[in-house]
């Protein structure tokens, strides 16, 4: 395929191809491994998404920080705990479907379909792509396929990575008036009053298709996400002592990120008829916030 002058393929590191976009809307890159998108930095702002100094790039391995795409299953898997978290899309290494400029965007499309490796995991027929819209905002789109002969159900995520200067000082609005279980096993629905503050380990699944703004006064911006195709937000930080646990995080590295995750999930399990589809998207703008 010939990529548009605004993109190239690199291997970094050698035999891991990661496509870098410099633009003059915006500069990022995605890995194939995963169709991860790891970095976007629109003209004239800082980095929006965050991606961890001991990220693991290996073929096969998923990536923290950036933009996991977590399908077919969401979490650990509904009935056999061996089966990879987050199911296996993130790990297998996806192709360059699309790719074009405008003046104002680069588009990017990878896609995948099931395989006798995919089948050993998840018994069903299907096709990915996954749309990338990267300039001033950034919309990512997991548009997936059935193409078998029975319905099959799922749940997924875009489990997104954002930057923050310090997540202790910044706060979360969008999702007052919401219900939301905690830890993501636990039945007990709880109401969200006011805005969110991060000041403790946070893993809350929020019943919610609605927009969520990152109010970010140190860095003095607001980051916007927009989201189709989801009716639950996860918000995550690992805080202290799970960040110790995990082994591609820096122990100390908590403050510097918050997930927001357009996500189906909890009660929003989706069933795709054959021949039929479905679109999960979240889009990220950033606003200035005015001295």
């Amino acid at each position: 395929m010939t990529l548009p002058p605004s993109v190239s393929l690199i291997e970094e590191p050698a035999g891991y191809p990661i496509l870098v976009v410099e633009h003059p809307a915006a500069t990022g890159r995605i890995a194939l491994n995963g169709a991860h998108v790891t970095d976007w930095i629109p003209e004239g702002h800082d980095p929006v998404l965050y991606m961890s100094a001991e990220a693991l790039l290996e073929p096969g391995k998923p990536i923290r920080g950036g933009i996991p795409v977590c399908w077919p299953w969401f979490g650990p898997h509904p009935t056999d705990a061996t089966k990879p978290a987050h199911g296996f899309v993130r790990t297998l290494m996806w192709e360059v479907d699309v790719a074009r400029e405008t003046a104002t965007e680069v588009e990017l499309v990878l896609k995948l379909q099931d395989s006798a490796a995919t089948k050993a995991l998840w018994p069903h027929a299907f096709s990915a792509r996954l749309h990338v819209h990267m300039g001033a905002s950034l919309q990512v789109t997991l548009q997936v396929t059935n193409t078998g002969s029975t319905a099959w159900d799922m749940t997924g995520a875009l489990h997104t990575y954002l930057n923050v200067e310090d997540v202790r000082k910044i706060s979360i609005h969008g999702l007052h008036g919401t219900q939301y279980v905690e830890g993501r096993l636990s039945p007990d629905k709880r109401p969200q009053h006011s805005t969110i503050i991060i000041d403790q380990e946070v893993d809350r699944l929020y019943a919610s298709d609605a927009t969520v703004i990152v109010h970010d006064p140190v860095w003095g911006r607001e980051l916007v996400i927009e989201k189709a195709g989801s009716l639950a937000t996860v918000v995550w930080n690992p805080w202290i002592e799970k960040s110790k646990r995990l082994t591609d995080l820096p122990d100390e590295a908590y403050p510097e990120f918050l997930c927001i995750e357009a996500a189906n999930a909890g009660e929003d399990v989706v069933s795709v008829k054959p021949g039929h589809e479905h679109l999960l998207m979240q889009r990220i703008d950033v606003r200035k916030l005015h001295a």
